[in-house]
């Protein structure tokens, strides 16, 4: 292979469309990109995600990897017409949770694998600090590190039984910030003693345990490395990760256009450092000069000698590796969303739903109502908005229920006003957040409703912790996350379908 190849095969890019662009067939064809990653903007349905995946494979010169971050719950890239799934912090509420952790993650891998997806960028194996971390939230299993490492390998060995490489992430764990790496670059001074005992132990199993791949973090650990992000530091990815922990799979960055590494390092220089720190896998996921300039840069410091050949072909050789252990394999795309599929993500999804109170007012009559407030970008990971069809679920139950919703922090005079009349009329008023705690606005209007309601019922469709930060309402429930079968189960546990078991694996007051 030539040096040029070789570049190309530690090169991951994503673009935009339901179409693969020319140059990013081009590119597959000269052997300029070892990966491709995806995302909702590359997806329509099976059928057509099918015809585009076969489209990257055909023209690839070398096997190719195609990533996704299928985590479940509030992130995943493939929802309408595949089958969705409660996240992590969900399985985790479940008194089965790791081996519900493992059924699921093989069910959504035996659905990516039909697609010809091979590598998926789960779990995340971050712990929960900060209630204030737009970035991790409902995607953590939890604030214990025994807890997150026995789920964490449960959901590997779903994963990559499925058929597809899994990707344990942060290295060596973002949750104790409240910055989101999307837009800037955190710095933590936490300690050595702290990061061994709590956030690598998540890391320890699976790599024990034979996990494919470990993403980096964006983030600077000042008693690791003063100077450098994980990504790009040596001391972390070759001594630590490497060294330490014995790791001898693929080290894949998390995205270089993220703003955490893109407003500090020039593209070029970026591809470098990663490359000279250990990283096997370089990802650029939306922008072709940016790409263009990774792939230039790493190349003309390979030519010139500022990375050694040696590191170049150790990186080629472990993805090669990565490659032939998760072959791109797709079957018939008729078994996404097959009987026993949603049969599991609706057991999933009532087991992990959790009763933090209840005075009585269960099951709902039918002159009560519904107040929701809509899915908004909670951190830049998240690419769906809108409805989320939790009215449409409790609509299933109570046909005539009297609904309104408000989009983000969109709340204009008229419909505020309605909302307060209907909080006064109803006999039991619904009030359904999301991740209040992190939109103050959400949070104040939010408790007005509770505070004028006849009877309230809070139900947290996302982060856990709104429900130590509204008080007054007759019963809380917690789905940690609003996938369709966590809209379902919710809505059933109002109509008192059945009574919810879960236990949060974190503390919400």
């Amino acid at each position: 292979m030539q040096l040029a190849d070789k570049i190309g095969q530690m090169l991951m890019v994503g673009f935009y469309g339901l179409e693969a662009p020319e140059y990013i067939l081009d590119w597959l064809r000269e052997g300029r990109a070892g990966g491709i990653i995806l995302f909702a903007r590359n997806v329509e349905s099976p059928a057509q995600l099918a015809r585009l995946t076969t489209s990257l494979h055909k023209a690839a010169k070398y096997p190719l990897m195609i990533a996704i971050d299928q985590e479940g719950g509030t992130v995943a890239r493939l929802t309408k017409g595949f089958s969705e799934s409660p996240g992590a912090m969900a399985l985790s509420s479940a008194q089965d949770g790791p081996a519900l952790a493992e059924r699921v993650s093989e069910m959504l891998a035996v659905e990516m694998r039909a697609l010809g997806i091979n590598w998926d960028f789960a779990p995340a194996l971050d712990l929960t600090y900060n209630a204030g971390n737009p970035a991790v939230g409902t995607r953590s299993f939890g604030s214990d590190a025994e807890r997150v490492a026995e789920m964490g390998a449960a959901a590997v060995r779903g994963f990559q039984r499925g058929g597809v490489a899994a990707c344990a992430k942060h290295f060596p764990g973002l949750g104790n910030t409240d910055i989101d790496t999307h837009l800037a670059l955190p710095v933590l001074d936490t300690s050595i003693e702290q990061l061994v005992e709590h956030d690598l132990k998540p890391f320890r199993a699976p790599i024990e345990n034979g996990i494919a791949s470990i993403m980096t973090t964006h983030t600077t650990f000042s008693a690791l490395d003063t100077e450098l992000p994980v990504t790009l530091s040596s001391k972390i990815i070759q001594r630590l990760l490497r060294e330490d922990l014995d790791f001898q799979g693929v080290v894949t960055s998390d995205c270089m256009e993220m703003h955490a590494i893109a407003k500090n390092f020039t593209p070029g220089e970026t591809a470098v450092l990663g490359a000279l720190a250990g990283l096997d896998m370089i990802v650029f996921s939306h922008t072709r000069a940016l790409q263009e300039a990774a792939y230039e840069g790493l190349l003309a410091a390979a030519e010139s000698g500022r990375v050694p050949l040696e590191k170049i072909d150790a990186a080629n050789k472990r993805v090669a590796a990565l490659k032939a252990a998760f072959p791109a394999q797709p079957t018939d795309i008729n078994i996404i969303r097959q009987p026993s599929h949603i049969q599991l993500a609706k057991e999933a999804a009532r087991a992990s739903t959790t009763l933090l109170s209840d005075e009585g007012l269960l099951p709902l009559d039918a002159n009560a109502a519904l107040i929701e407030f809509d899915s908004r970008f909670d951190s830049g990971i998240q690419e769906a908005g809108g409805v989320t069809g939790f009215a449409a679920a409790l609509r299933q139950h109570y046909p005539q229920l009297a609904a309104m919703s408000f989009k983000a922090e969109d709340y204009p005079a008229d419909a505020v006003a309605k909302a307060h009349a209907l909080a006064q009329s109803a006999s039991t008023l619904v009030i359904a957040t999301r991740s209040a705690n992190l939109n103050p606005k959400q949070l104040a209007f939010a408790q007005e409703l509770v505070n004028q309601a006849n009877q309230a019922v809070l139900v947290c469709l996302r982060n856990p912790f709104d429900a130590g930060l509204l008080t007054g309402a007759g019963v809380v429930i917690c789905t940690c996350g609003d996938s369709a079968p966590s809209l379902e189960a919710a809505a059933e546990v109002l109509a008192g379908v059945f009574t919810p078991t879960g236990t949060l694996p974190i503390k919400a007051a």
